[in-house]
């Protein structure tokens, strides 16, 4: 025959607690005290006892699980979706995030769930898994000034947290970077290397990271006498970083000093300055944003500006949790500083 599973009073017996005891470590309940926490986790291995998640669910009314949702604006054809979720995977910023996500919830044995929401069809659909219970919370990361997810998470009232400020106002909790700042040390950076030449290929200018991180690198340069700064818009890609510094090397062949909204750009820009035999950062600083892996698989490696996307990522996982278990009830906002980070392109 074979073994009958462990149960409660199994572990109540081991642990030498009441089974009440023993449900409230298992629920997560956190009035109880960490060295009874760590006597019934133990008695737990020891027995080998597994929690019914159905049951555990109609008790404490959570998953346990929270959807990591990308998205956008627009109506995509499935051929831009496909190439949308592309994209996503190939983008080192976004593997960050997740790796943030993950690092919090792990441990306290949270999961998370991808989803993308291209489309008004697949949005209703994340509110709708939300509003059945198929996640606790939405973590939100979203690509587009004008996406209506936020504004439909809240005006359903349920748990979500974004990734940057939205690009119109909600009262939902997010994380953001001070981009401003951002701009300001890589204009500072150059203006102290001598770069007197100085351009920049922005992100996607709709965005506002974009808007922010270029207004912050302008002001600086007006602060110190450059009135003028070239400008090429890019899409984050390195492709549209070789197309944006293409298009200012053909227009400023003389310029000393590259500023890009991101590190894959920069890796793009080197590339083109490279190929018109400027070499960095000899003749042209380059500086990127992100501090991804690009950075240091980049050569020249990449001085570049940080953002401390794991941490970011973390944060918002937190804030979520927080707001699941109702520990936080209004919405906040949490900025991080960016940091310069000197390697060898400037």
């Amino acid at each position: 025959m074979s073994r009958q599973a462990p149960t409660l009073e199994d572990v109540a017996r081991e642990a030498g607690v009441s089974r009440a005891t023993v449900s409230r470590v298992v629920n997560g309940v956190r009035n109880v005290d960490p060295a009874i926490q760590d006597l019934v986790r133990r008695a737990i291995e020891r027995t080998g006892y597994a929690p019914n998640q159905a049951a555990r669910q109609l008790v404490t009314r959570r998953t346990t699980t929270v959807a990591l949702v990308v998205s956008g604006a627009g109506d995509a054809s499935d051929t831009e979706q496909n190439a949308f979720a592309t994209r996503v995977f190939a983008d080192p910023f976004f593997g960050r995030v997740v790796g943030g996500v993950v690092g919090h919830l792990r441990p306290r044995s949270m999961h998370p769930v991808l989803m993308f929401a291209e489309t008004p069809e697949a949005r209703q659909e994340v509110v709708a898994y939300l509003r059945q219970g198929g996640a606790d919370g939405a973590l939100v990361v979203s690509t587009h000034p004008d996406d209506p997810l936020p504004a439909l998470l809240a005006g359903s009232g349920l748990p979500a947290v974004l990734f940057a400020r939205p690009g119109r106002p909600v009262p939902l909790s997010y994380v953001d970077l001070a981009h401003r700042d951002g701009g300001r040390l890589a204009a500072e950076h150059l203006l102290e290397r001598g770069c007197r030449r100085i351009a920049t290929v922005t992100g996607p200018l709709a965005v506002a990271a974009s808007q922010e991180r270029l207004a912050g690198f302008r002001d600086t340069l007006a602060r110190h006498g450059h009135p003028y700064v070239p400008v090429a818009e890019g899409g984050f890609t390195v492709d549209s970083g070789m197309a944006a510094a293409a298009s200012l090397v053909a227009e400023h062949p003389d310029l000393d000093g590259l500023f890009t909204a991101n590190d894959l750009m920069a890796q793009g820009a080197v590339q083109v300055l490279r190929d018109h035999g400027r070499q960095v950062p000899r003749d042209v600083a380059v500086i990127g944003f992100d501090d991804s892996s690009v950075a240091v698989t980049c050569r020249p490696r990449l001085t570049t500006v940080r953002q401390p996307v794991e941490e970011m990522a973390a944060t918002m996982a937190r804030l979520l949790d927080e707001h699941i278990r109702g520990e936080r009830t209004a919405p906040t906002s949490v900025i991080f500083d960016p940091e310069l980070v000197v390697r060898d392109s400037a």
